[in-house]
């Protein structure tokens, strides 16, 4: 590899490890902005996110991008299914954060590539190898696991690893760039969103106005805490192999389960320990499997080439 090579290389997974240490870092974000409440917290994302989104799509030349995606009607449904299921996605999320259930949430994204996997498999009928299947196998098992012994399902976090499973299958089907993708999505539930906090504001239920500035400004970030690790993520993306950003999206979950059990002071009982156990031999059976596989396509493509 050359020196610029490797440079490149660095540089990409620097950029992957900030984006997903700064997903991971969201537990010490969202209880800032209390006292509003989850759906507010949403509405305020989406509305800020648009803006901010607009602003990056002009200043990194996204128009001609733009425009060919609203021209596309299927495109425009898909990105529509998108947004629908990201700002549920979102509004577990931050309600999970709020509500001491940041381990639940990690759980949902330590389970999550599980997930696309198996969506996979049922819906663009992908074929698995002996080692995925294991993983699935093993993941199922803990999950049934941690449902017995707690009495209930873990449904923040199959629902966390489910709606972001099918939000990038939408994508995928999608096929259209992270910047104009989320552009068109926060632009199709900006009116929602902006009419659900004008409401809220003229009922006075609104926190906007009613803490002071500085948390009207902490509420504005919420754009900016959206994009920027969006923005990393694509430059890591163009960079480093897939297998490398692949284990790379295990530090947002690590990163919130730690600060869940030691920030946040949420208990960990035997049970709970011997389910995320599980999960974790899945994903090592999942990540051993994915680095074989890019090792063994590498070798294929230098063996034709010689």
């Amino acid at each position: 590899m050359t020196a610029p090579d490797r440079n490149r290389a660095r540089d990409g997974f620097v950029l992957g490890f900030a984006a997903y240490a700064m997903w991971g870092a969201f537990p010490l974000y969202w209880p800032l902005l209390e006292p509003a409440g989850a759906v507010e917290l949403l509405a305020h994302r989406v509305a800020w996110s648009a803006l901010v989104m607009a602003v990056l799509a002009v200043a990194l030349r996204k128009r001609e991008g733009l425009a060919r995606v609203v021209r596309d009607r299927r495109v425009l449904l898909l990105l529509l299914a998108a947004a629908c299921v990201i700002s549920v996605n979102w509004g577990v999320y931050i309600w999970s954060v709020n509500h001491e259930h940041v381990v639940d949430a990690s759980l949902g994204y330590f389970i999550n590539p599980l997930v696309t996997v198996l969506m996979g498999v049922l819906v663009l009928d992908e074929r698995l190898r002996t080692l995925q299947w294991a993983a699935l196998a093993v993941a199922g098992g803990a999950v049934v696991w941690l449902t017995l012994a707690e009495g209930r399902a873990p449904y923040i976090a199959l629902t966390l690893a489910f709606s972001f499973g099918t939000y990038g299958l939408l994508r995928k089907k999608a096929d259209v760039g992270a910047v104009e993708g989320l552009t068109v999505e926060t632009f199709l539930l900006a009116p929602l969103a902006v009419a659900y906090l004008v409401w809220l504001q003229a009922s006075r239920d609104g926190r906007a106005f009613s803490e002071g500035p500085g948390h009207f400004g902490l509420l504005a970030t919420a754009g900016l805490v959206t994009a920027l690790p969006l923005l990393c993520f694509g430059g890591a993306a163009t960079r480093v192999p897939l297998t490398t950003l692949g284990l790379l999206q295990y530090v947002a979950p690590t990163l919130q389960f730690v600060l869940g059990t030691t920030v946040g002071g949420e208990s960990m009982s035997v049970s709970r320990w011997v389910g995320f156990a599980v999960i974790w031999a899945a994903l090592v059976l999942f990540s051993l499997d994915s680095v074989r596989s890019r090792r063994q396509s590498r070798l294929v493509v230098e063996a034709s080439a010689a």
